[in-house]
């Protein structure tokens, strides 16, 4: 492993040391960024529109407990380091807390929401870069401002990757409007990291953290069906894309999908193969918190596309997200604890 050299687009490596047998790399975590936040809460006071429609009062109630107790830990990188060294991770991959999207305010709102985020992003990576790779997000609700946030993060901040959600206002993301970001991020060759944020529909799923423990999963679903279907990676084979949550439900009933892709024209419309086959174009992370699962992933989609995650700090972080991945061949070991993240992440080992 040692000296290996890994790409990521146009960007000049990373060095990056392993301290335990295997480079770990966690591909999921968050950091939140709070000039962001003041600068949105200056135009728009409150909670963001929609984020409390589906949430009963006892959610809300543990929610608030959560981020009081987890503040400094999400907004700074004060106790990041001790935590990693805790839990054998060598680098975080750290991406925007999933409420910086930021999509609803107007687009000016959001590019200077976006530019905080990113900005403070890039400051964080600068204070530990050997611990530290960088991941941006940009204001996909004006596709034209999107871009140019996507290239100053690439080239003028040396962000890895952009953390995007599975829709923007409840449009999704094959819509016309998104083929110039989708075009610039193939043509960087940056990683698109695709983090839901609750379920856009969930009337049902008020009650128990449902809207998290269902509509997360099923959110990611459905925004690789409609890649799919929609003929979005037809388009651009050459998307980076890794999915949190494993891929949502999407990896264990795909079946269902090639079957309705040979059996019916409106599913075969925009889609040139069988729905299956993208799937192991795109990564998962491994955040599904049951080994039997995490071995089904391994067989069925491969090990050669996964990469380790365990949404640090929130409280639906897997707890030992390097002994989760104990009972795996070392060689499968060695891939989706570091190397894939890696070469996704453009990281050199030393």
């Amino acid at each position: 492993m040692t000296g290996e050299i890994f790409t990521c687009g146009q960007q000049e490596p990373i060095p990056v040391s392993a301290r335990g047998k295997h480079l770990v790399v966690d591909i999921h975590c968050h950091l939140g960024i709070p000039a962001a936040d003041a600068l949105v809460q200056a135009k728009y006071p409150g909670p963001p529109p929609g984020i409390n429609d589906f949430t009963s009062p006892k959610t809300s109630e543990v929610n608030r407990a959560q981020f009081a107790a987890m503040g400094r830990t999400l907004n700074t990188i004060d106790t990041r380091l001790a935590d990693m060294d805790r839990l054998g991770i060598d680098v975080q991959a750290l991406s925007p807390s999933p409420g910086q999207y930021f999509y609803f305010t107007d687009a000016d709102t959001g590019r200077a929401a976006a530019r905080a985020v990113n900005d403070g992003m890039a400051e964080a990576v600068a204070q530990h870069p050997d611990r530290f790779v960088g991941m941006g997000t940009v204001p996909l609700q004006d596709p034209r401002l999107a871009v140019e946030e996507l290239h100053r993060c690439v080239k003028d901040l040396d962000l890895r990757g952009v953390e995007i959600s599975s829709n923007v206002n409840g449009v999704d993301l094959h819509a016309p409007e998104f083929r110039p970001f989708w075009a610039a991020a193939e043509e960087l060759g940056v990683l698109v990291f695709l983090h839901p944020l609750g379920f856009t529909h969930a009337q049902r799923m008020s009650e128990y953290y449902f809207n998290n423990l269902i509509g997360n999963p099923l959110e990611s679903t459905l925004a690789v069906g409609h890649l799919i279907f929609g003929g979005v990676l037809d388009a651009y084979p050459g998307l980076r894309i890794c999915v949190a949550h494993g891929g949502g439900y999407i990896p264990g009933y795909w079946g269902r999908m090639d079957h309705g892709w040979r059996a019916r024209a409106d599913c075969s419309e925009h889609c040139q193969h069988e729905p299956s086959s993208y799937l192991r174009k795109l990564w998962f992370d491994t955040l599904v918190f049951d080994k039997d699962q995490l071995e089904s992933l391994v067989r069925t989609h491969g090990a050669d596309r996964l990469c380790l995650g365990s949404d640090y700090p929130f409280d639906m972080a897997e707890p030992d997200p390097v002994g989760f991945h104990d009972a795996l061949d070392e060689d499968v070991r060695a891939k989706i604890l570091g190397l894939n993240a890696a070469s996704l992440l453009g990281l050199k080992v030393s």
